[in-house]
């Protein structure tokens, strides 16, 4: 079955340039709104997408990251993309893309987590509980996000736009994807030192708090790598897209400047 991307484009359709932007889970492309909108990115074509089964978009045959890698290089190709930016599961989907041949492009990775010490214990638990309790862990989450959103320093409007995104996901979608999620975790395989075999360019994006971290191995091996940075943005942020799009953007601009050389 075709895939239906849902896309959200800005920028010129003839830059010399182009950044595909995947969003996290649950979210829809719209969540890079404020990334979009930063000036020294409006001459750059910018193509955000929303992953197949988040944010209501039809969802894909199979929801292992195998097959978001699959889907996403084709779309990746489709759109020229020279480079990917991606955050949370976004992010682990570009990793994937890296480590497996499918993007050799610069990658800026957004609060990615690659084993299951890197995401709470609360969340791991409440999402392997849909094994057994079906869709009602997937829902609690889902109606626990509006919360969240209102904590981040948005214009009531635009925290109504991400809270009705949100609203969107359906309960099943949302336990097939993040089943597959803490599996892929769960099945960490030294992934640091994998990604540092690759030599693709890379930025590795945190805050302080709020969304998720590496562990200290992994943050140590990383910043053993010639090509990789690992960034660390000041405070609470936790929808780093919409949060620090400034931060954000100049880090697309070093990546895009890789991708020039």
């Amino acid at each position: 079955m075709a895939v239906q991307w849902e896309i959200v484009e800005s920028g010129p359709a003839d830059a010399p340039r182009t950044v595909l932007l995947l969003p996290g889970g649950m979210c829809s492309a719209r969540s890079y709104a404020e990334l979009m909108a930063e000036p020294q990115l409006s001459g750059v074509r910018l193509v955000a997408a929303t992953m197949p089964g988040h944010a209501g978009a039809p969802p894909p045959d199979d929801f292992s990251p195998e097959h978001y890698v699959e889907i996403t290089a084709e779309l990746a190709k489709d759109k020229a993309a020279d480079v990917i930016v991606g955050f949370s599961m976004g992010a682990q989907v570009a990793f994937n893309m890296v480590l497996s041949g499918a993007f050799t492009g610069p990658v800026v990775l957004l609060g990615i987590s690659l084993s299951s010490p890197d995401e709470p214990l609360f969340f791991r638990g409440m999402i392997r509980l849909g094994s057994v309790l079906g869709t009602l862990p997937a829902a609690l989450l889902k109606k626990g996000i509006a919360p969240m959103v209102k904590k981040a320093p948005l214009p009531p409007e635009r925290q109504a736009e991400l809270i009705a995104d949100f609203q969107r996901n359906s309960s099943r979608d949302m336990r097939l994807g993040l089943l597959a999620y803490v599996d892929w975790l769960r099945q960490d395989d030294d992934r640091a030192r994998r990604f540092c075999g690759t030599g693709v360019p890379a930025w590795f994006v945190h805050a302080e708090k709020g969304d998720g971290d590496l562990t200290a191995d992994e943050r140590a091996t990383l910043e053993g790598c010639p090509h990789v940075q690992v960034v660390t943005l000041p405070g609470h942020v936790f929808f780093l897209p919409v949060e620090a799009p400034g931060p954000v953007a100049e880090l697309v601009t070093q990546a895009l400047a890789t991708a020039s050389a």
